[in-house]
């Protein structure tokens, strides 16, 4: 049975609006004014209304008695605790993961790794210019690594916290790309996995999601 039209437009709506707060198009602690979502995304308010209350419950959207809706705004705060958040469960997902390696799993990580080792950062090897490819295939490689876990729901809760911490990510992109080895943390990481050293694969993936946050916290310009 196909899904009613309502419930289709709802689910376009978030999947526009979701990719513009994710992207930056709309901008942390911009005001949601209704009249200009109903003209930017050619919609009406009760489908957009159930969009942004979807899209509140995941802590991109905050709404306000009496204020209406406003992109969730970024603090030094938040994103010290989603690292933190995210590191203590992938911590435990990627463990789980190691202890129920299997020889498919690892097949599939490094073909992750290498479809990502293979794809160029920027569009633009001199100055950055962000690549879509290269975005999709490093979450599909960060997901591999804990793919094996045996838990959807703290998976899920992990691709959760990747979503809330792309906002801060694409503040660090710029600043971090000359310099930053990304490549070779990637590496490193994959060598520690197959290598069936735990500790360390642990350790270095801790290590990568905080580098991007502190690029952030030690830069005043951001």
């Amino acid at each position: 049975m196909n899904a009613p039209a309502s419930s289709t437009r709802t689910l376009d709506l978030y999947d526009k609006l979701r990719e513009d707060l994710l992207s930056g198009r709309l901008k942390p602690g911009q005001k949601l004014q209704m009249r200009f979502l109903m003209e930017a995304y050619q919609a009406g308010q009760t489908p957009l209304r159930e969009a942004l209350n979807r899209l509140t419950a995941e802590g991109l959207v905050e709404a306000r008695e009496q204020r209406g809706f406003l992109v969730a705004p970024v603090s030094r705060s938040e994103l010290r605790e989603l690292t933190m958040t995210r590191c203590w469960l992938e911590a435990l997902a990627l463990r789980k993961a190691m202890e129920a390696a299997t020889p498919a799993w690892e097949e599939e990580l490094v073909v992750a790794h290498h479809r990502l080792s293979r794809t160029p950062r920027s569009l633009n090897p001199e100055q950055f210019e962000d690549n879509p490819d290269w975005e999709r295939l490093h979450r599909i490689f960060h997901r591999t690594l804990i793919s094996q876990c045996g838990s959807a729901p703290l998976i899920g809760f992990c691709d959760q916290l990747a979503d809330r911490l792309y906002r801060y990510r694409r503040l660090s992109i710029r600043h971090a790309f000359p310099s930053r080895k990304v490549a070779d943390e990637h590496q490193a990481i994959v060598t520690a996995v197959l290598d069936r050293d735990v500790e360390r694969a642990v350790e270095l993936l801790m290590r990568h999601y905080q580098q991007t946050a502190d690029v952030i916290l030690e830069d005043p310009s951001l």
